[in-house]
């Protein structure tokens, strides 16, 4: 084999190794664990999936007393995978209301918006058929750093997240885009060192925008 060929198999290797969901089974494991210990399946539940931007929200259960939050976040996720594992993230614990962040990586990750867009209608239509009267708030994919060479495609799924939101009544579209935005200029102050994910001033911006869909 020569040297080029063997870098080629090398590249579809770490490109199959980084989209297969099995990377994720010890983290979800992990999740279903610690849940497993706290979680009152008497009382109604919230769940918060997706993302590192959710996993990493430290204080997502103080800010909201009021409820039962489950946060099972899960760093470096896309929507397929969210797919693959939302029986144990999301189905097991009947949420009335799931609160979805995920688009960021597979836009990073070279996936189309369309893509995206197709694989949230699966998870949409799985959990409906869990229980028909869950509800769902799609968090716009939010603007970073690192990843603002990519801001136009970012906008084209929020765009097409807001619209699948429009056309169900059981889905509801939460904008972190522009509160993290002054102008069109991105906030460079949101972030912390890796200019990817975000510093408690991030999410206190967040937080203004999803109290609203959590009353």
């Amino acid at each position: 084999m020569n040297r080029t060929a063997f870098l080629l198999l090398g590249m579809i290797s770490l490109c199959m190794a980084a989209q297969d969901p099995a990377r994720f089974e010890d983290e979800v494991l992990g999740i279903e664990q610690r849940y497993d210990t706290i979680w009152d399946s008497s009382t109604e539940t919230v769940v918060f999936t997706g993302s590192s931007s959710i996993r990493l929200w430290e204080d997502l259960e103080e800010l909201f007393p009021d409820h039962q939050i489950i946060n099972t976040g899960f760093g470096g996720s896309q929507a397929s995978d969210l797919l693959v594992y939302s029986d144990k993230l999301i189905l097991k614990y009947q949420p009335k209301k799931i609160f979805i962040y995920e688009g960021d990586n597979d836009i990073f990750e070279r996936k189309s918006p369309n893509s995206v867009i197709r694989t949230t209608k699966k998870i949409i239509q799985k959990i409906k058929q869990n229980n028909k009267h869950s509800s769902i708030v799609l968090i716009s994919a939010k603007p970073s750093l690192v990843r603002w060479h990519l801001k136009r495609k970012y906008k084209i799924l929020n765009r097409k997240l807001k619209k699948l939101a429009e056309n169900d009544t059981l889905v509801e579209y939460a904008n972190v885009w522009d509160t993290m935005l002054e102008g069109k200029e991105l906030k460079k102050s949101l972030f912390i060192e890796d200019g990817l994910h975000m510093n408690t001033k991030g999410y206190d911006l967040w937080y203004e925008v999803i109290r609203e869909h959590l009353k």
